[in-house]
C-alpha cells in the first residue's frame, strides 16, 4: 500500500512540475522598435526608410549594418540573399506577405518582397518598408546592387 500511494505521489509530483508555468512563449509579437532602429535601403537612385522590429533576429542583423549586397529576383515577388552568418530565428507563417516586409528565410537567407501574396512558407521578420511605393520598380527584374544602412 506504501509503494502504490508513493507511486501516485511521485505521477502527482511529475505532473505538478511539469505544469509549473515556468515556459516561454515562443512567438514574439511584431513591434516595430520604438527606439533607434530605422533602416535606409537604397535601391540606385532610390531611397527607402524601414523600421526594424524588436526581436533578436531585428538586433543581430542591425550589427551587420551597413553593408551592400547583390540581391537576387525570386518568384517575381521578392529579392533575396544569403548572409554569411546565421542569425537567431523564430519563424512563423505569416500568412500574407506584404510589400516591404523585410524577412529572414532560414536562418541566413534575407528577404526583401515587393509584392504583396498569400504564403505558406516560415520567416522570421525583421523589418518593414513604411512606404513601399515604387520599391517594385526601383528593384526591377533581375539581379540588384541593394544597401542597408542605419539612418
Amino acid at each position: 500500500m506504501k509503494i502504490g500511494a508513493l507511486s501516485l505521489l511521485m505521477l502527482i509530483s511529475i505532473n505538478l512540475f511539469a505544469c509549473n508555468g515556468n515556459h516561454k512563449e515562443l512567438v514574439e509579437p511584431d513591434i516595430p522598435n520604438s527606439g533607434s532602429m530605422n533602416l535606409r535601403i537604397i535601391v540606385g537612385q532610390s531611397e527607402f526608410t524601414a523600421t526594424l522590429y524588436d526581436n533578436a533576429t531585428a538586433t543581430a542583423f542591425k550589427t551587420k549594418l551597413p553593408m551592400t549586397i547583390h540581391m537576387v529576383e525570386l518568384n517575381g515577388n521578392e529579392k533575396y540573399y544569403d548572409l554569411p552568418d546565421n542569425l537567431p530565428t523564430n519563424a512563423s507563417n505569416p500568412g500574407t506577405i506584404q510589400s516591404g516586409d523585410l524577412m529572414l528565410y532560414g536562418s541566413n537567407t534575407l528577404v526583401l518582397f515587393y509584392k504583396t501574396f498569400s504564403t505558406s512558407y516560415n520567416y522570421t521578420r525583421i523589418g518593414k518598408i513604411t512606404d513601399p511605393e515604387g520599391l517594385a520598380e526601383a528593384l526591377g527584374s533581375g539581379k540588384v546592387d541593394v544597401t542597408f544602412e542605419l539612418k
